[in-house]
């Protein structure tokens, strides 16, 4: 059976102990040597520097993701705290395309620790995210993502749907790329299932399409799983040319674990040609490699096959060696999956307690700005009045409308604080539609401003005249009222 799955999009290598080894194909070198880890390292270092001086929130999300999946390998959980970073100010910002990516990258660290639950919730929130804008590239990586969840589970069934529904959109849209990789999980799923004939269809699809892309490590694979359907049905000399046929190419490449599942595979088969001393040699090796590397789960492999072996052979203190080994290792197993379960629970609570103190500043931020828009709107009707109270006294019509320009800015950024949530929303904070929304906006305000505007200073106009007139026809009366002798000053 073929124990590797990859899922596209990612840049990490997942393990289950007593599970299959899962996305190994993409980066394997990154966990088979030391170097790979130490440059992920640098990484991060130089991405955190630059972060540092990143002014722009855009920007900062970017690299809090970037810097997250190069953590990823070496320090998962701080590259959950940077990432769940990274979801919330992109959610408050409406940054569709950084929360997508924080999804996705923090799904794949879920699934490197073991917590399969989470990153499928992770991965079904992705899936909806890409489903609403249409991505049906991201839209089938998401389906293959949470079919290899449900298989790392042994979950067959319910991982095979969701390959299934990828594959179909992939044939649909003519997503090559995907192709391959849909093609090597389902030949893996359905081995699983011992449906043998789908099987060695998808395998033998997955080795096409690996040769049309000259990828050595995606034929090795497909070849691997030809080599376990020749194997099952009893084919055992096609099956030997297959699993012979890629141990070159893999020791060159240093993919020590799927050596180890191709050695193991040959000592089953030489087993049941009855070739005892091959069989215990091939198992010997991949235990070997298996020790080595500390794949406890290829481990368990080798020595529960290496006790049957002896077994079988009636070599009691051989299989008695070997059956000691089994506890063994069933026993490291088990705890280290005790201390896994134990690190998700410590995972997921340092994740809440980010969660209820990033609530906490962002409830904090929303009323000093709702405050601040309190403020903003009461200032507005203050300038109108300001203004209604000197138009009662001789003040020079420039400065009305000065107080009118004024009144207008503020009032448009008003509505600009008010509405660009709504508009980003809107938008999908595309810059170019929002710039014509508020230009949009704007054509609409100055035409009523300066109907309001010529209003105001024609009712202003037309007061001043009035107080004009009114004072004219005053002294006229007083005029008219005086008797022809009297005095101009006494009036006598």
């Amino acid at each position: 059976m073929l124990k590797n799955k990859y899922v596209p999009g990612d840049g990490s290598i997942h393990q289950k102990q007593g599970v299959p080894m899962f996305l190994i194909l993409l980066l394997a070198a990154l966990l088979l040597c030391l170097p790979a880890a130490y440059c992920q390292k640098e990484l991060a270092d130089s991405l955190t520097h630059k972060l540092l001086t990143e002014k722009t929130d855009t920007g900062r999300i970017i690299l809090l993701n970037q810097i997250a999946a190069a953590c990823q390998i070496f320090n998962p959980d701080s590259s959950l705290v940077l990432l769940q970073k990274s979801l919330d100010r992109s959610r408050a910002l409406g940054y569709r395309n950084g929360e997508n990516k924080a999804l996705k990258i923090m799904a794949n660290t879920f699934i490197m620790v073991g917590n399969y639950p989470r990153a499928l919730e992770l991965h079904l929130q992705l899936l909806k995210s890409e489903e609403k804008e249409n991505n049906l590239y991201e839209v089938a990586e998401a389906y293959i993502s949470m079919g290899s969840v449900y298989v790392l589970q042994e979950q067959y069934r319910e991982g095979l749907q969701y390959y299934l529904r990828a594959d179909s959109i992939i044939s649909a849209q003519r997503f090559g790329d995907l192709r391959l990789y849909t093609s090597l999980n389902l030949g893996d799923l359905y081995d699983r299932l011992n449906i043998l004939d789908s099987s060695f269809s998808y395998f033998s699809q997955a080795l096409q399409l690996a040769g049309d892309m000259h990828d050595s490590s995606f034929m090795a694979a497909s070849k691997v799983g030809l080599g376990d359907c020749y194997l099952k049905i009893g084919r055992y000399d096609t099956a030997l040319r297959y699993f012979q046929e890629v141990l070159p190419s893999l020791k060159k490449a240093g993919d020590e674990d799927m050596l180890c599942e191709t050695t193991l595979d040959l000592a089953k088969l030489y087993e049941r040609k009855l070739v005892a001393d091959s069989a215990a040699y091939y198992a010997g090796w991949s235990l070997e490699l298996a020790k080595k590397d500390g794949y406890q789960s290829r481990q368990l492999d080798a020595v529960q096959f290496l006790s049957d072996h002896y077994k079988n052979l009636k070599n009691i203190d051989s299989a008695f060696l070997f059956m000691n080994q089994v506890k063994a290792l069933s026993d490291s197993i088990d705890s280290r999956e005790k201390i896994r379960q134990i690190q998700v629970l410590s995972t997921n609570e340092k994740l809440r307690e980010l969660q209820v103190e990033e609530a906490r500043k962002r409830a904090e931020e929303e009323r000093r700005q709702q405050l601040q828009l309190l403020l903003i709107g009461a200032i507005i009707p203050g300038i109108f009045l300001v203004t209604l109270l000197l138009s009662r006294i001789r003040i020079h019509i420039g400065f009305i409308k000065l107080l009118g320009i004024l009144s207008l800015l503020i009032f448009f950024e008003y509505l600009t604080l008010l509405l660009h949530p709504i508009v980003v929303e809107f938008t999908h904070h595309t810059p170019v539609y929002e710039i014509l929304i508020f230009v949009a906006i704007a054509a609409l305000l100055i035409p009523t401003h300066h109907r309001v505007e010529h209003w105001f200073i024609g009712r202003l106009t037309q007061r001043k005249a009035s107080h004009g007139n009114q004072n004219i026809k005053l002294k006229i009366q007083q005029l008219k009222a005086k008797k022809p002798g009297d005095h101009p000053e006494t009036g006598r």
